[in-house]
Formats: structure tokens, sequence, C-alpha cells
């Protein structure tokens, strides 16, 4: 029981929370349920494919081929491939860390990851055609051309400054994750 609670505290304590909130105030106790409830609904979408598309990648894909195409050697072309792979990679941006896990287990250089975890975010294919259409080529061309180059320097600052020892305690939590 104490290990029940001391894991799920937060939530106990957010839960207790909106429970006193409730209670004081009807309206606003209810809309935050309904908040709550749609996250989660839009979660339990998201997660289920993402984890199916993980196991495909960890049985498919071996380490070296990951090595080979985004490890530490992979150079130019790892860049390009971490970018496509998080530009064209659908969901909300929780969905890529799971992901970024697995590149780890394969071996995925840790500036690739970054890059993959900074192009799901900002150059989504989908985000890029409803700006061609909504708001010009100038602007949708441009803003790809800042962010891109943007994602990569932001990657290799984060990879310098960030310790080796440090980066070898992520790879080796994330071997510990499956």
């Amino acid at each position: 029981m104490k290990m029940f609670l001391r894991r799920y505290k937060f939530f106990l304590f957010t839960l207790l929370t909106v429970g006193i909130l409730t209670i004081i105030n009807k309206k606003i106790g209810f809309k935050a349920l309904s908040i709550a409830g749609y996250s989660f609904k839009e979660m339990a979408l998201v997660i289920p494919p993402v984890f199916i598309l993980l196991g495909l990648l960890d049985i498919w894909v071996p380490r070296e081929t990951m090595m080979k195409y985004m490890g530490e050697n992979s150079g130019l072309k790892g860049i390009i491939l971490a970018i496509l792979l998080g530009s064209a990679a659908a969901g909300p941006l929780y969905g890529a860390f799971p992901i970024a896990a697995v590149f780890m287990k394969k071996g995925v250089k840790f500036t690739n990851i970054l890059i993959f975890i900074g192009a799901w975010s900002t150059t989504k294919i989908p985000m890029f055609l409803f700006e061609l259409s909504a708001l010009g080529s100038k602007f949708a061309v441009t803003r790809l051309l800042i962010d891109i180059p943007g994602i990569i320097i932001i990657a290799y600052l984060l990879s310098t400054f960030v310790s080796k020892e440090e980066i070898k305690n992520i790879y080796q939590k994330a071997e510990t994750l499956s």
C-alpha cells in the first residue's frame, strides 16, 4: 500500500484537488474532469499505434542497420534521416519519446535523436501543408528553412553541453526500459 501511495502520490493529490474543487464549484470541477477525460481519450487513441510501431521497429530493424544509418559515424545521412522520420511522424510530441528510447537501444547517435525530436515537434509534413494553404508558400518555406538549421544547431549545442557521462546514463536508462 505504501508503494502504491508513493508511486501515485501526484495523481492522488490531483484527484483530491479536483474533488475539492468540484465540491466548491461544480461547474469548474466538471470542466476540469471533462478536459482530463478528453486528454485521456486522446492519449488512449495515440499510444497503442505508437507502441505497435515500436515493437515492429525493435524486431524488424537490426541494431547494425540503425547504427549504420543513424549511429555515431552516420554523418549527414543520419541528420537527414532523423529529420525525415521526425517530419513524417504523426501524433503529439509525447509519442516521440518512446521512439527515441528505442533509437537509443539501437545505437542511434544522441544528436540524431535530438534532431528527430526537434523535427517531430516542428517540421511535420501535415503542418507544412496547412501552412502552405493557409499562410502561403513564402511563409511556410521560410519557416521551414529557418527551423531545420535551428533544430540541427540546437541538437549539436545540447549534445556539446551535456556531459558524456550524462549521455551514457540516459542510454543506460533506455536499455532498462525494455
